[in-house]
């Protein structure tokens, strides 16, 4: 079933102005992602993770290097962001939880969001 809400594959900074037109689209003070750690790319948006992960999944990533969570602008860097989404769950990745546990691959992800989204700054 494809994504009702948009979702936007980026490898360079959104542009402030299409991430404050994810608000409320459907979550009011967040955007899900999913991140690509091998290919530098995440899918922004939409209403489930699994929607993001299969966009990427059709463009060719590995399903070993996508990570999802979620991003609040406006809470700064230390609370910005949630490492927590069901396309995490990979016991045969070392990973037997929704959240991402590994503290080198969070550390990875972390410093690609803020790289392409932000570092939780306000939006207006």
């Amino acid at each position: 079933m494809a994504a009702t809400n948009p979702i936007y594959l980026i490898q360079s900074r959104m542009p402030r102005e299409q991430l404050a037109s994810l608000l409320g689209n459907p979550f009011k003070d967040m955007v899900k992602f999913v991140a690509d750690i091998e290919r530098h790319t995440l899918a922004v948006g939409g209403e489930l993770h699994v929607d993001a992960e299969a966009e990427l999944l059709e463009r060719g990533s590995n399903q070993s290097a996508l990570w999802g969570g979620n991003y609040f602008p406006g809470r700064g860097p230390a609370a910005c962001l949630q490492y927590t989404a069901m396309v995490n769950l990979r016991p045969s990745q070392g990973n037997s939880s929704m959240e991402v546990v590994n503290p080198a691959l969070r550390e990875r992800i972390r410093a690609l969001v803020f790289e392409l989204l932000g570092e939780g700054e306000a939006l207006s």
